[in-house]
């Protein structure tokens, strides 16, 4: 999987950690992996609800998840984020920085 830009690790980051703040680590990632072939589908919807959800994220930051979720990893990403957080593991930087 390619680097993270600085929007997709802060959207990634921010829906993360919404979801384990709220509880709701196990049933999201039911979820997401229950929905994982149409993950495709569903970017694509993103991009369509953009201009109106900038109450959840910063449009950018939505744009850049859907983008991160038009690519076969990058469910996984969200997953592997979600899971690290819960478990109260340190984030390592996926952006490609050293």
């Amino acid at each position: 999987m390619r680097a993270l830009t600085d929007e997709e690790d802060e959207a990634v980051q921010a829906v993360a950690q919404f979801v384990v703040r709220f509880g709701l680590t196990v049933p999201a990632v039911l979820w997401l992996e229950s929905v994982r072939p149409l993950s495709f589908v569903g970017s694509q919807a993103m991009h369509m609800l953009s201009p109106s959800i900038a109450a959840f994220l910063p449009v950018n930051q939505w744009d850049a998840l859907a983008a991160l979720l038009e690519e076969r990893d990058g469910l996984e990403v969200l997953v592997r984020r979600i899971e690290d957080i819960d478990a109260g593991r340190e984030v390592p930087d996926s952006r490609g920085a050293a």
